[in-house]
């Protein structure tokens, strides 16, 4: 039966009887405070919004408001936000390397992901951001060091040259991160800050520029008087597919091949297997939390809230590549497990960040879940790849940045669609759209993805395996045999990651003498 409906007395009545309740006087003052707070919130989004859309709109009228006095202050806020999201990465990144690595190297990689970011920062602003983005020639730029002589603004963005700066920053100290994974376990701390510099301070912004830059030769490839003018288009990277992940992929496996494997590393050729993580509680948190960044990364790089149905288009691509790569890993190495396994998983969806990274913007939905897919499959099969060749890659940094930037770059080729253009301080350039093959489009912009591609993967291979080698030459690569045998927590930083649970004896570093307590004799 229906209960029966009170009178208002009797409602009354009840409200009485409960405000006695001090615990029920909590709940509805918690209740009200929201429900008054959400009405504020709304009314100053409408009062907001009133007085932005007000002003563009009689832009021409006493109040002589002009529109970008309103556009590029909202595009610079929603860049900020970007950068926000992408710089929260180095948690996810720290906390994902922490968790693959053994516990005996945690502080290290802790150390590692903290320094390099204050040094990419300190080195982004001196001189890498001006190599980058500023004007010069088709290999580097020349202007704005340490900032010096920058306008307001960046190009024809809008968007305050600081934001963009901060927001570039993000991406550079994401490169240089990536590096670090494939190096876990063997690298002497001096090591570690020497190559940081270089790949922050030079391989990154350089070659960078190269399809970022606004006068890069790959940017303005296929055009007349410009490299390759035949192709009749450029090289895309909508947010680093090939700039940022293909780059740090592949520092990080010139790094891992100068190296070679960490002491005890045998190999599946050799009855051996990889060694376990640590903590895989960390490790998956980490990856969902660069999962969440990525939302900065890929939305953030229109540098327009104008472009609203680009960010949504993008965000969901963003969301469907890394379902299905994350799904398709998981069932790829089934077979090669028997088992559900965790590791192939988080790295299966990161892969597919990875590989919708370049194209994002201009494939549909589809087109992303099938990016993604394939690129689940790649990183089992680049996983397996380096376990055959014998190279040590602890986080499967090269797997997923470099192999699956490659994949994510051609992949445009294949399903750009042929309907969206570029993001504009105002909305969306629908003049600019060109279709992959999939779509009709033929093979030039595939072409164009493989030959920008494969030239910064050669020329970065090429620079980074030079500079590794002079580290290891001068032996300030590796750390010594009775460095690595202590760990590199005890024997670099001086303090394990968890001094007070050691669970058992093969938890404890070589060297660690007193890590157990003893009984009292």
């Amino acid at each position: 039966m229906r209960p029966e409906k009170l009178t208002r007395h009797q409602k009354l009545v009840r409200l009485a009887q409960r405000m006695k309740d001090s615990e029920w006087r909590r709940f509805a003052m918690t209740v009200m405070v929201g429900k008054i707070g959400a009405v504020a919130i709304l009314l100053m989004v409408f009062a907001l919004y009133s007085a932005l859309s007000g002003g563009a709109a009689h832009a021409d009228g006493a109040a002589g408001i002009k529109p970008d006095a309103v556009i590029n202050p909202i595009n610079t806020v929603w860049t900020l936000i970007a950068a926000f999201l992408v710089f929260a990465m180095q948690v996810g990144f720290t906390m994902l390397e922490a968790g693959f690595c053994r516990s005996r190297e945690t502080v290290n990689v802790l150390m590692e992901c903290i320094v390099d970011t204050c040094l990419c920062g300190v080195l982004f602003f001196a001189w890498g951001y001006a190599f980058m983005f500023s004007h010069g020639n088709g290999f580097i730029g020349t202007h704005w060091f340490f900032l010096q002589g920058a306008p307001e603004t960046y190009e024809a963005t809008g968007v305050a040259l600081m934001a963009h700066w901060l927001f570039q920053f993000a991406f550079a100290d994401t490169c240089s991160t990536i590096t670090s994974g494939a190096m876990i376990g063997r690298t002497g701390w001096i090591g570690d800050l020497l190559y940081s510099f270089g790949v922050s301070g030079f391989i990154y912004p350089i070659i960078g520029h190269w399809a970022w830059g606004p006068d890069g030769f790959l940017a303005t490839m296929g055009s007349a008087g410009n490299f390759l003018p035949s192709l009749g288009t450029g090289f895309h990277d909508f947010a680093g597919s090939t700039v940022v992940h293909t780059i740090g992929g592949v520092i990080a496996l010139a790094g891992a091949i100068a190296l070679g494997p960490r002491l005890g590393r045998r190999f599946k050729r050799d009855g051996g297997g990889a060694m376990l993580p640590h903590d895989l509680v960390i490790a998956a948190s980490g990856g969902l939390i660069l999962w969440f960044g990525w939302y900065g990364f890929n939305p953030g790089s229109t540098l327009s809230a104008m472009d609203f149905q680009g960010i949504g288009r993008v965000a969901a691509n963003t969301t469907l590549a890394a379902c299905s790569a994350g799904l398709l890993a998981m069932l790829w190495s089934y077979p090669q497990t028997k088992k559900w396994d965790l590791g192939f998983t988080i790295n299966g969806f990161l892969a597919g960040l990875v590989a919708i990274t370049c194209p994002c913007y201009w494939v549909s939905p589809a087109g992303a879940l099938a990016i993604g897919a394939v690129a689940g499959i790649v990183v089992v099969m680049g996983v397996n790849l380096l376990e055959w060749l014998r190279i040590d890659d602890p986080i499967g940094a090269v797997p997923v940045h470099g192999i699956c930037g490659i994949w994510g770059t051609w992949s445009l080729g294949l399903f750009a669609t042929g309907t969206y253009g570029a993001s504009t301080p105002t909305g969306v350039d629908h003049s600019a759209v060109f279709k992959g093959l999939f779509y009709g489009g033929g093979t030039s912009l595939l072409m164009a993805q493989v030959i920008g591609n494969l030239i910064i993967a050669a020329a970065t291979f090429i620079v980074a395996m030079a500079m590794m080698y002079t580290l290891k030459a001068i032996r300030m690569l590796r750390v010594s045999k009775e460095g690595e045998l202590e760990g590199l927590d005890l024997h670099e930083h001086g303090i394990p990651a968890y001094p007070e649970f050691v669970m058992t004896p093969s938890a404890t570093p070589h060297g660690a003498v007193n890590a157990i307590p003893q009984e009292p004799g």
